[in-house]
């Protein structure tokens, strides 16, 4: 009875507009203080927030925020979109995939995927126009590419993620690489289906020459150097992802002067940005902590899976249940406070059932992916909503209908195939 009136007084104030970092720190406070008492919850309180603060694996969060913050000022994503006009614009709803690809590939330098969506919208939108793309299909391209920010790494969620289940963060972001091509593949194919049933939705542009094509691509050698030696390292086991957040943050402030176009008050500016997302995102985790604590003191994961075991299921149809409760509930809820609320109660039964860990966490990112572009609640919608006023908001949520097929197709083809987000994982050290 008490978790269920928990729950209740939890949604309760998320949906009174309580900051989620509160509200489930409070709960989770008022829940342990329920089962152990007052002291005890209060000590829980003050512990997991130190503890929390200190964490060495931390660190890679703050580092991360700053060198996604100081590549998107370093003007990395209109040289990545105009490397991919350039090869893509040619075709019919080229620009489209060429959204995408720039996505895609901005986000391997910024792990948010508002940040991508906001960034490539002010990019890409007014070049479609030009070309006199459809605005739902301009819209919903970049709404749908903006959420590989959160799939390909680095990644804030994978963080999150990782830190809650005692999980290897550098194997989770490896494991997100091959799901996030496929992501960038199956959105580029929903546009070539669009296009190819309405044409006038994502005319064709001007062709470039070989010359052009290959000049375009000088733009972006930083950005890809910057990844490479990211990912490469964590891969190759030259350092740990935290190592591997330091040595990206300097080069982002090495790429930024070797640009030129990040100024001493600009550069300020993204300190005094980063260390305010920092401590958001800190007090968010504290609060998804003390949450997770009463979870697992209240016994919820034992519940739920000796209920599982009198439903008389296989394993793998365990695994849908749940991915269709996370598509329901990312119809409802911010996507970021579905996944702190719902990974301490299932991560624990999908390990008991002999799943890995590493390939739950980029199921229950592809899904919050979904859920970011789903109505009523998808906030890349709002994002571009709030950066392109005159585009109206169910404009943008039929351009995005295709996308949100293809993230279901992708979901079906992970599921399936656990190898796609465990292959490279298997040849780390």
């Amino acid at each position: 009875m008490d978790v269920l009136i928990v729950f209740v007084a939890l949604f309760v104030l998320l949906f009174l507009g309580m900051p989620i970092a509160f509200a489930l720190g409070l709960m989770g406070v008022v829940g342990l203080a329920w089962r152990l008492g007052p002291n005890p919850a209060l000590s829980s309180l003050g512990t997991l927030a130190s503890d929390t603060a200190m964490t060495f694996d931390f660190v890679i969060l703050p580092l991360f925020i700053l060198m996604g913050n100081l590549v998107a000022r370093s003007g990395v994503s209109r040289d990545l979109y105009g490397a991919a006009n350039a090869w893509l614009g040619g075709f019919r709803g080229g620009l489209a995939m060429a959204t995408v690809t720039a996505c895609a590939g901005f986000s391997a330098v910024c792990g948010s995927s508002l940040a991508t969506a906001a960034t490539m919208a002010k990019v890409a939108v007014p070049s479609m126009r030009a070309y006199r793309y459809h605005d739902s299909l301009a819209a919903g391209s970049v709404a749908a590419g903006g959420t590989l920010g959160i799939m390909i790494p680095p990644s804030i969620p994978m963080v999150f993620y990782g830190i809650m289940t005692e999980t290897d963060i550098g194997r989770i972001f490896i494991a997100g690489i091959l799901p996030g091509i496929l992501g960038a593949v199956l959105y580029s194919l929903a546009v070539w289906v669009v296009t190819w049933r309405h044409p006038e939705l994502g005319p064709a542009g001007p062709r470039r020459p070989l010359r052009e094509k290959i000049a375009a691509l000088k733009g972006v050698w930083g950005m890809l150097a910057l990844f490479v030696l990211i990912i490469g390292g964590i891969y190759g086991g030259l350092f740990t992802p935290t190592e591997a957040a330091g040595v990206g943050a300097g080069g982002a402030v090495l790429l930024a002067v070797i640009r030129r176009n990040v100024s001493l008050r600009q550069f300020a500016e993204v300190l005094i940005d980063s260390g305010q997302t920092t401590v958001m995102m800190i007090s968010i985790l504290i609060g998804a902590l003390l949450f997770a604590t009463y979870v697992n003191v209240a016994g919820v994961p034992n519940l739920i899976a000796n209920w599982i075991q009198t439903l008389d299921i296989s394993p793998i149809q365990v695994i849908a249940i749940i991915i269709v409760v996370y598509l329901v509930l990312g119809c409802v809820m911010e996507s970021l406070s579905m996944m702190l609320l719902t990974v301490p109660v299932f991560y624990p039964v999908v390990a008991s059932l002999g799943f890995d860990l590493v390939w739950f966490g980029i199921i229950i990112i592809t899904v919050i992916e979904i859920g970011l572009i789903t109505p009523p609640i998808g906030l890349n919608v709002f994002v571009l909503r709030a950066v392109l006023p005159d585009i109206p908001m169910q404009t943008v949520f039929r351009g995005v209908l295709p996308f949100v097929g293809a993230d279901i197709v992708r979901v079906i083809l992970l599921v399936m195939f656990p190898a796609i987000s465990l292959f490279l994982p298997s040849f780390m050290r």
